[in-house]
């Protein structure tokens, strides 16, 4: 793996904290030069000297096209084009869908959605017009299903699902590969206070692992843990009240999970404000 991934320049947007941290450090360590994008600034230069000279951060705002293009700029400037990109930002309003605000709706679709979507619109062409690149997205397990408590963010991670899709049949042949990852609920911030079902919580460690996966070996959708994928299948091909049972079972209810909890109050707070200008944080 080390071998493959040395000397190969990657871009994490989100790369502060979180996931998005833990996969520049697992990338540094098998020999990449890894910039890392995020509007925190304390934070990514935080992360970027304790993470050691292979990893330099870069001013980033996802939600900014000027922004994006900029910090891919930066990063071509510094090092030489980008290989691999890794769409990691996002954010997460848990509860009631009549009780989201309307800013947090707007900043979700902002960030998980058009982020992506920008960040695959400036880098891939470039990538197209070399032969050669590839971009990682983090999604969710939301992207395959979608949890009481949710519905904006599966929507969004739906829509990227539905956007990856339909882009990696337009680049088919360039050389260019789409890989998305779909992991169940990770412990980061974005996450804190809510449910992880039936399924375990998982590590930002987890996540780091899968993206170096599919660096080195290429697949279109990954899910983690691996049973999701091929179960969303199944229970797609049952009758609807038998599906909705097995469903209740194993998916959280992230409305009863988050009511009245205070570290979701805190992340949303600080995260989902009506006058953010804060960085976003990893995806669950």
């Amino acid at each position: 793996m080390r071998a493959r991934l040395a000397g190969q320049v990657v871009a994490v947007t989100g790369g502060a904290r979180g996931i998005g941290r833990e996969i520049a450090r697992h990338l540094a360590t098998a020999g990449a030069r890894v910039a890392i994008g995020d509007r925190d600034r304390h934070a990514l230069r935080a992360t970027a000297d304790e993470l050691g000279p292979a990893v330099q951060g870069f001013p980033l705002d996802v939600t900014d096209a000027a922004s994006f293009r900029g910090f891919l700029d930066a990063v071509e400037s510094q090092w030489g084009p980008v290989d691999v990109l890794v769409n990691n930002a996002g954010v997460l309003w848990a509860g009631a869908f009549d009780e989201e605000p309307e800013s947090a709706t707007r900043r979700m679709i902002d960030v998980n959605l058009h982020g992506v979507i920008r960040g695959v619109r400036l880098a891939a062409p470039a990538m197209r017009s070399r032969g050669r690149g590839h971009i990682v997205t983090i999604a969710s397990a939301a992207a395959r299903l979608s949890p009481p408590g949710e519905s904006t963010y599966a929507a969004t991670k739906h829509g990227v699902r539905g956007y990856l899709t339909g882009v990696r049949e337009e680049l088919h042949g360039s050389g260019v590969q789409l890989s998305m990852i779909m992991p169940g609920v990770v412990d980061t911030e974005l996450a804190a206070g809510t449910a992880s079902g039936a399924a375990r919580l998982l590590t930002p460690d987890d996540v780091a692992r899968a993206v170096l996966r599919v660096i080195v070996r290429p697949r279109f959708e990954l899910t983690i843990p691996g049973y999701v994928g091929p179960l969303s299948r199944i229970a797609d091909l049952l009758p609807q009240r038998t599906r909705d049972a097995v469903l209740r079972r194993l998916v959280p209810d992230q409305v009863a999970a988050t009511r009245e909890s205070s570290v979701r109050t805190r992340y949303e707070s600080e995260f989902l404000a009506p006058t953010d200008t804060e960085n976003t944080d990893d995806n669950a």
